[in-house]
């Protein structure tokens, strides 16, 4: 019989998001059987008090799961830290977790996916992380899995295990000469053209991000995430009142909309190239720049958001 991994989810004051996230998780064949673990972030000023206590008091009356706890900070201790810190916090006695933030629209088979995931990689040392997001991708013609394997994680719904979570270097203790190493940022980069600049961004304060940090340990050890071919979330917090989505949506989605509940996965840990093509497209320098031309017609009202596209 199957262990459940517990879930961690992360909230902050956003209500509608957090409605939306939580009835999706609830809809999940197995949430029933599995533990969940809400963490709520506190407010940043008085006038966020209000918007954090109407999402704590809609938390406390939540059902479905196995078990629910609720951990409310009395500060604000931006998303970075609260990740580590509760992550940290249930790993470590579950050895294993899910992790889910407040803006995210989950398929019925999110929590099959991520637990048969986790069981069939437990042993594998080079899989880092499961993600439960996955980009619209053109597979080979004669690909026949459900999933497939990228040297970058994804902070959409995702999932690790505490033998590789504890090995992270959260201060990054080799950065300086990662600056100036040019050759190492361009391996990086392999996997995103924006890594090696967001990891300087994070290091510098100018972004909070603890995902960074955590693909950077990932790349360093020559890990993989594992993807389902059918995207198992969508995210729903593209708006411009968003903490770390304040941008114009371009990412396209195959949403799963099956009830699929058995997946086969790949024996093989290396990149398919095909998919490793299609997948880089959305973090190639021509698309980032179009999204952030996109991003500024939408601040400045010539054109509106839009929704992901499934």
């Amino acid at each position: 019989m199957m262990d459940f991994a517990p879930i961690c989810l992360f909230t902050f004051n956003r209500l509608e998001e957090t409605k939306t996230t939580v009835e999706s998780l609830s809809n999940n064949l197995l949430s029933s059987e599995s533990e969940l673990f809400v963490f709520s972030d506190g407010p940043r000023n008085d006038i966020e008090k209000l918007k954090v206590q109407e999402v704590r008091d809609y938390l406390r009356e939540i059902n479905g799961f196995k078990k629910i706890e609720i951990y409310e900070s009395e500060i604000n201790k931006g998303l970075a830290k609260s990740i580590i810190e509760g992550v940290s916090k249930i790993i470590e006695v579950h050895g294993k977790v899910i992790v889910v933030e407040d803006d995210l629209i989950l398929s019925k088979n999110f929590l099959s996916f991520m637990n048969q995931s986790l069981n069939e990689y437990a042993n594998t040392e080079d899989i880092f992380s499961v993600s439960g997001f996955s980009f619209k991708i053109k597979p080979p013609k004669d690909y026949s899995l459900d999933a497939y394997v990228w040297g970058r994680a994804h902070s959409w719904g995702w999932a690790t295990w505490n033998n590789r979570w504890g090995t992270i270097d959260w201060e990054i203790r080799d950065f300086e000469k990662f600056k100036i190493d040019k050759k190492l940022q361009r391996e990086f980069n392999k996997y995103g053209s924006d890594l090696s600049n967001m990891l300087l961004a994070s290091m510098e304060g100018r972004v909070d991000s603890w995902f960074i940090r955590f693909t950077y340990n990932q790349f360093k050890k020559g890990k993989y995430t594992v993807f389902p071919v059918q995207s198992k979330v969508v995210n729903n917090g593209f708006m411009q009142n968003a903490t770390h989505t304040n941008t114009y949506n371009r990412i396209k989605v195959l949403f799963d909309e099956s009830e699929e509940v058995a997946f086969n996965f790949p024996k093989d840990i290396s990149i398919d190239s095909t998919i490793g093509r299609s997948v880089y497209r959305y973090k190639s320098l021509g698309y980032r720049i179009t999204g952030k031309f996109l991003t500024i017609l939408m601040k400045v009202g010539l054109i509106k958001q839009r929704k992901t596209t499934i």
